[in-house]
């Protein structure tokens, strides 16, 4: 495992720039009048050396460094806006649709990347994604469990105060404990 190499961060030309003068080019790319040659000329004008093709893959670095940024932004905000909508969904379950579909963009875009990734690192993140859905699938199957233990208690205590003393009171009771338990076995389907 020694021999494995380390994926290292990207650095560029451009990042060796001096922050005004990346502030700069990073303003020029945002302008669309200007072209990398002319972005590489201003460059060497002020005593830098780089290339118009060091200019180009740095723009295309940043530029999907901000989609990837603008993908995560619009994703957070459908999930902060479904829980606000509905604050007794799973919340969870779309937070693990977003891990599950980034997870599966990554595979599927990035052949560079994929070369760099150990595959037992990849097989590593789909377990411990695996493992996490059935924790939850567990969490919820004991919740439901429990309720309907707790509804079954609540019945026996409802029979025992009221049967005698109230009885159209005690059976409406049970009856919506009934309708409770059934919706439980349906979300559960």
């Amino acid at each position: 495992m020694g021999d494995q190499h380390k994926k290292r961060r990207v650095r560029s030309k451009v990042d060796e720039l001096p922050v005004h003068m990346k502030d700069q080019v990073d303003t020029m790319l945002l302008d669309t009048k200007y072209t990398y040659y002319e972005i590489a000329e201003f460059l060497w004008d002020q005593g830098f050396e780089v290339s118009k093709s060091s200019i180009g893959r740095y723009a295309l670095r940043v530029g999907r460094a901000t989609q990837r940024l603008r993908e995560a932004q619009e994703q957070t905000k459908a999930l902060i806006e479904l829980v606000k909508q509905n604050p007794e969904a799973d919340y969870t379950e779309g937070a693990l649709q977003i891990m599950a579909g980034e997870l599966t963009k990554k595979f599927a875009q990035a052949q560079e990347e994929w070369d760099d990734m150990p595959l037992d690192k990849a097989a590593r993140v789909m377990v411990s994604l695996s493992r996490t859905k059935i924790y939850k699938d567990k969490l919820k199957a004991d919740l439901a469990e429990k309720t309907k233990v707790a509804l079954e208690a609540f019945k026996k205590e409802v029979y025992a105060e009221l049967e005698g003393v109230e009885p159209e009171l005690c059976e409406r009771l049970i009856q919506v404990a009934d309708r409770v338990a059934e919706r439980l076995e349906d979300d559960e389907t």
